[in-house]
């Protein structure tokens, strides 16, 4: 069986491609989605793509990961730098995870900089925009066939 990627998507991200192009770039989520779809594809995985401005959302689909996901790709938005409770949920659940940001975080505001996810993922990947995504696919692939 192939493995299966939960890549979930925070707060505002479902504006991309509308929302300030000039930091996020000019790429939508479903743009994103598909482009991720057909990586996963190429790498013998599946792939299954979410967003919510809801926090308690994100946590549940977290936890409902267990025996269903390999691993996860994170971009948590905003929550990256407030959310104790992704955090845990994360480190609850113990699948590997890479975190994903289309810019990057340390050029930005400084409240940017610290990320509470980044405490429970295997790797971060920023400022590369909608490649982020597929750079996790690849490193997700590798990781999860070591397993």
């Amino acid at each position: 069986m192939a493995h299966k990627i939960l890549i979930l998507n925070g707060p505002n991200l479902n504006m991309l491609g509308e929302r300030e192009p000039d930091i996020y770039g000019g790429d939508s989520l479903e743009s994103i989605g598909v482009a991720c779809q057909h990586k996963a594809q190429t790498l013998g995985m599946a792939v299954e793509l979410r967003q919510s401005n809801d926090e308690g959302e994100l946590v549940t689909w977290i936890q409902s990961s267990v025996g269903v996901f390999s691993g996860i790709i994170l971009n948590g938005g905003a929550y990256s730098h407030t959310s104790i409770a992704i955090l845990d949920a994360l480190r609850a659940v113990g699948l590997p995870t890479i975190e994903v940001h289309l810019s990057n975080i340390y050029r930005r505001e400084s409240f940017r900089s610290h990320s509470y996810i980044s405490q429970a993922s295997l790797g971060v990947i920023c400022g590369l925009g909608a490649q982020g995504y597929l750079l996790a696919l690849d490193a997700l692939a590798r990781i999860v066939d070591e397993e």
